[in-house]
């Protein structure tokens, strides 16, 4: 079985004249992406790797995660595919990830992260909200057979306040 999270970036901060990929995190974001992880924690899920796109606010996001999780920074890579708007390259490094790996735990972003939530799972999401997290489980031994999954269950902070 393999199991994949889903984790879109905290809400971020658009009062910066920045390129997109630097975009901040907001006040808001840091505190929902930490209520949204101390959340997780108590799933008793245990993560084989962590994937995060390049941008800054995804990348804030994962470490908010790996931080609370207390996952060791050797199990974070930086993907630059998960820097994806569509899905299409998102589901092309999913199909690539080490058979090894059974709970793997990404970063990335909107419109890719809805999209691929609907496509894999069995649960329709409108919108994956900010900091918003997804548990998809797919019943096969490696990540290139990846199809319709089952959605375990969702966190997303609008539910915790």
């Amino acid at each position: 079985m393999k199991t994949l999270i889903l984790v879109r970036h905290a809400k971020s901060s658009w009062e910066f004249n920045v390129d997109d990929k630097d975009r901040p995190l907001k006040k808001r974001g840091n505190t929902d992406a930490d209520l949204v992880s101390m959340a997780f924690v108590n799933r008793g899920l245990v993560i084989d790797k962590a994937f995060s796109s390049p941008a800054n606010r995804a990348l804030s996001t994962c470490k908010i995660f790996i931080n609370n999780l207390n996952i060791s920074n050797d199990k974070l890579v930086i993907q630059d595919d998960l820097y994806d708007f569509g899905g299409e390259q998102v589901i092309n490094f999913l199909k690539t990830l080490d058979t090894h790996y059974q709970n793997v735990m990404i970063f990335g972003h909107n419109h890719a992260f809805t999209s691929i939530c609907n496509i894999f799972g069995n649960t329709f999401i409108d919108n994956l909200p900010t900091s918003g997290l997804v548990v998809i489980d797919f019943d096969v031994n490696s990540w290139i057979d990846i199809n319709k999954g089952s959605t375990r269950f969702t966190i997303f902070p609008r539910d915790l306040k």
